[in-house]
């Protein structure tokens, strides 16, 4: 047997293999990346940003992310496990069984509950559930228009008024069939006070 043409071959397939390895990096590594990252920029510029929302040149928040509200005459969003912070964005990953969450979900349902005048039993699972990020920044309808009352006395402006912005704001479902209807609360917040 010919040593010297076994160690061509292997010589030869570890060539290829470093030639392949050295492409497959060059490729999924750099120029998929840039070359989808490019793309997207340029077929979708607006949410390539991050969907940020801006007022006389100031970004006032993004229409991806929730933020809270405590003034009374705003709407306000989901709870969040995150503190709706995005660079922790998680949910609690409590389970169904766990006291904890039992425990969180009843004082956040006595604290919607009061805020909104209303008994703890009317209320919206979206007002005391954290989404899966903890950064959802829609609720159901059903969740704006138990906010509007309130909106409206902090606001001095008539529950219809202010259910036709929550009425004009309502995004219907994605492709017109997956999921519900839902109510972009920065967008709603901002809409009032631009009225």
């Amino acid at each position: 047997m010919n040593t010297h043409a076994v160690l061509d071959t292997r010589g030869g397939g570890l060539r290829a293999a470093l030639v392949f390895g050295a492409l497959s990096i060059a490729l999924a590594g750099l120029a998929y990346p840039v070359g989808a990252t490019l793309l997207g920029g340029w077929l979708f510029p607006q949410q390539a940003r991050g969907s940020l929302i801006e007022r006389e040149g100031r970004v006032l928040g993004s229409a991806l992310l929730a933020q809270p509200f405590a003034d009374a005459r705003y709407f306000v969003p989901r709870p969040s496990a995150a503190g709706y912070n995005p660079t922790t964005a998680a949910g609690s990953n409590l389970a169904v069984s766990n006291p904890a969450l039992h425990e969180r979900m009843r004082v956040d349902s006595a604290a919607a509950a009061a805020r909104e005048g209303v008994p703890a039993t009317r209320l919206p699972a979206d007002l005391v559930s954290a989404s899966g990020s903890g950064l959802d920044p829609h609720i159901t309808p059903a969740a704006a228009r138990l906010q509007a009352p309130r909106v409206a006395r902090a606001r001095g402006w008539t529950e219809d008024q202010v259910l036709a912005l929550v009425q004009a704001h309502t995004e219907p479902p994605m492709l017109g069939f997956y999921g519900g209807a839902r109510v972009n609360v920065l967008r709603l917040n901002l809409a009032l006070d631009a009225r």
